[in-house]
């Protein structure tokens, strides 16, 4: 699989304060690559240096062959950007606005079919300021899309949004990934970088903290599973821990939880133990590992702060 971006001791730094800090990366051609962290992890900082809106410090990003340094024009024509907060002319029409910013790319564009694909067809002859925040994030992607990008960045798409929105958003940037736009999204939420993502690059305090798919990243964090459950009588923890896979057991009353490696050998043994042993399982949860225990484990911090 070709790389479309490769970054190199990517580094950027404000005086003493280093809000990049030689990275490396590669972005394969058609994928979707996130870029996971909390708050000031160096997210937003390193998408813009890719998209070359920030200088960067040292280090080099190539994009499409182009260094994004030496010829940051030629890289602009063929990249779509989604910034966190856009602010359009309030007092255009739809039509009018995509029609406006395909000019700046002496390009002319079909207004309606973009609007179609994202959804916006009925808003078309209304004012940007009679939309919604969702209906919002959705037109900065259609005017991201006006000059049929290689590459589009999405940076926090979906930040602010309710569920509903957040999900129809999911949808647009499948079906985008789906035409064969390579797409780098930077997002906080987990559960949006697990359904959308290819690989995923974990950020913190400006470093990449792991790099890989999300069920690559959750089989080599080691972070397992956790069997919840409870039963009728005493059951001897020490037997609990000698079942296979099994890194961690705790217990309060007659409730019982166990940490492992591989569930799918545990819970057969946990269900013989219960057998043998005379005791009866109930309220049983098996939980599986998220991005966000990866995270904790590797940082000991939350995604969220």
């Amino acid at each position: 699989m070709s790389d479309i971006i490769t970054a190199d001791k990517l580094t950027k730094k404000y005086g003493d304060f280093t809000a990049v800090d030689g990275i490396s990366f590669a972005v394969h051609q058609g994928e979707t690559f996130g870029i996971l962290g909390p708050n000031g992890a160096g997210k937003t900082t390193t998408l813009e240096m890719l998209e070359g809106l920030k200088g960067i410090t040292s280090g080099t990003v190539m994009l499409d062959g182009k260094d994004v340094h030496e010829h940051a024009r030629a890289v602009k024509s063929v990249i779509g950007v989604q910034l966190q907060a856009s602010s359009f002319f309030d007092y255009l029409k739809l039509t009018e606005l995509i029609d406006t910013f395909a000019s700046l790319y002496g390009r002319k564009v079909d207004a309606m079919e973009l609007l179609k694909e994202v959804q916006l067809v009925e808003k078309a002859k209304s004012y940007v300021r009679e939309l919604s925040g969702g209906q919002k994030q959705r037109l900065s992607i259609a005017v991201a899309l006006v000059n049929d990008p290689k590459v589009l960045f999405l940076d926090e798409p979906t930040t602010g949004l309710d569920p509903q929105a957040r999900r129809n958003m999911w949808d647009l940037i499948t079906q985008i990934k789906g035409r064969g736009k390579t797409i780098v999204i930077t997002t906080h939420y987990m559960e949006e970088a697990e359904v959308l993502c290819d690989r995923i690059a974990i950020m913190d305090h400006a470093k990449i903290a792991a790099l890989d798919t999300p069920m690559n990243l959750l089989k080599q964090s080691g972070a397992g599973s956790t069997i919840e459950f409870r039963v009728d009588k005493h059951c001897d923890v020490e037997h609990l821990k000698k079942l296979p896979g099994v890194h961690a057991v705790s217990s309060e009353d007659h409730g019982y939880q166990i940490l492992t490696n591989d569930a799918e050998d545990t819970l057969p043994a946990l269900f013989d133990h219960e057998k043998g042993c005379g005791f009866k399982i109930f309220d049983l949860q098996l939980r599986q590992a998220t991005l966000e225990d990866v995270f904790l484990k590797m940082t000991g911090s939350s995604l969220r702060e």
